[in-house]
């Protein structure tokens, strides 16, 4: 056994040195201190840089098929009433939802940009609103559609609803006081009290994922043949004011980091690109790219970047030419980009933390042998001088 050991021994790569022939040096502490130092410093920056989660991104090809495009917008109009816009969204397959209403909100403000108390309602106008002001709660009530229903036996009890049978057979809502139901909701004078008043609409919209366009423009909309219109008379006016705020802008889930060119744009009626503040449509051409974002826990965010092109058409009311308003035009990327958050592997980390101490010892021995037998060769040349 005691052979073995001794053979055991003889493999011993670390032979100790017995303190006795040590000899410790001023500048061997000065060096020693140093290195320490470096290797503190570089082991807290490989630490950081260890505990840091760095993002990568691959870009491949979007096959994606039959999926949903999520639209959340959240825009104030300082100078266009609650009950003068309208938001239509259509695409190039031909699918088109005007004066949408679904999961979209509205909000009126004062000239001021203050909020109007109770005025928080959702964008959709019911046929029963206004129902029981109109016939006593009498359900047998049929309203008169003014030739505009689909049948002679259609009824028509609101104001909307006559407005809805004329954007169907596509006509103009010219002269809203000889339409009893309108006079009756005094929708007249609802456009009039309204008038100089704002409005903060926001919501979500789901479309095909294909290219389209969303705009928000004053106006009933209605389609005329291949023409979409909107029907601007009954508010007797030419001059709109379509300065906006957009605080938000996205297309999908939102994920850490994620930056939206549009968010918290502000476009005032008089800017560099409508500098006399005439009326016109503020058009934003977008390309949406679609996104993947993987984090450090392998959860998944399905959703899409953008880039934007800003633009300024005025307008000519009495013409037809260009609608007031602000549109978002939206074409989509066939590249997909995945970003993925990874951490540097412990294993990594250690070894780089071994090679720090180890190098920094090395070098620091070495110059410390270097300072060592340099320091002794110069004294034995002054002491052999001093002999001479």
């Amino acid at each position: 056994m005691d052979g073995f050991f001794n053979k055991l021994k003889s493999l011993d790569a670390y032979p100790k040195v017995n303190e006795d022939f040590f000899q410790r040096t001023l500048s061997g502490g000065v060096i020693t201190i140093a290195s320490s130092l470096i290797m503190i410093a570089l082991f807290l920056s490989e630490l950081s840089f260890f505990l840091t989660v760095t993002k990568t991104n691959e870009l491949s090809v979007d096959t994606s098929r039959g999926e949903l495009l999520q639209i959340n917008f959240d825009i104030t109009f300082p100078a266009l009433p609650c009950e003068w816009l309208s938001l239509d969204a259509m695409d190039i397959s031909g699918e088109m939802h005007l004066d949408v209403d679904h999961d979209v909100y509205k909000r009126r403000l004062d000239k001021d940009g203050k909020i109007i108390p109770d005025s928080v309602t959702k964008h959709e106008v019911g046929p029963e609103k206004n129902k029981d002001l109109l016939h006593g709660g009498n359900d047998t009530y049929c309203g008169s559609c003014y030739g505009a229903g689909a049948s002679d036996e259609e009824c028509c009890n609101t104001c909307d609803e006559v407005r809805s049978a004329y954007r169907r057979r596509g006509w103009g809502f010219t002269d809203p006081q000889q339409i009893a139901q309108c006079a009756k909701e005094g929708f007249v004078e609802k456009l009039r009290e309204q008038a100089g008043e704002g409005c903060h609409l926001w919501g979500v919209l789901n479309v095909n994922k294909v290219a389209g366009n969303v705009h928000i423009a004053p106006g009933k909309s209605f389609q005329q043949g291949t023409m979409h219109v909107h029907d601007l008379i009954p508010f007797q006016t030419t001059e709109f004011d379509t300065s906006h705020v957009i605080d938000k802008l996205s297309f999908g889930a939102e994920y850490p980091g994620m930056k939206n060119p549009l968010d918290r744009v502000r476009v005032p009626r008089h800017n560099p690109r409508n500098v006399e503040g005439r009326t016109g449509a503020y058009q934003y051409f977008l390309k949406i790219v679609p996104t993947i974002y993987q984090d450090i826990r392998n959860r998944t965010i399905q959703t899409n970047q953008y880039s934007v092109t800003e633009h300024f058409k005025q307008s000519d009311v009495p013409s037809g030419h260009q609608l007031p308003g602000v549109f978002f035009f939206y074409d989509l990327s066939p590249i997909k980009v995945r970003y993925i958050e990874e951490r540097m592997s412990f294993l990594h980390f250690l070894t780089s933390v071994c090679a720090i101490v180890g190098g920094v010892f090395t070098v620091s021995g070495i110059l410390d042998a270097f300072v060592y037998h340099g320091a002794q060769a110069v004294r034995k040349k002054v002491d052999l001088g001093k002999q001479i």
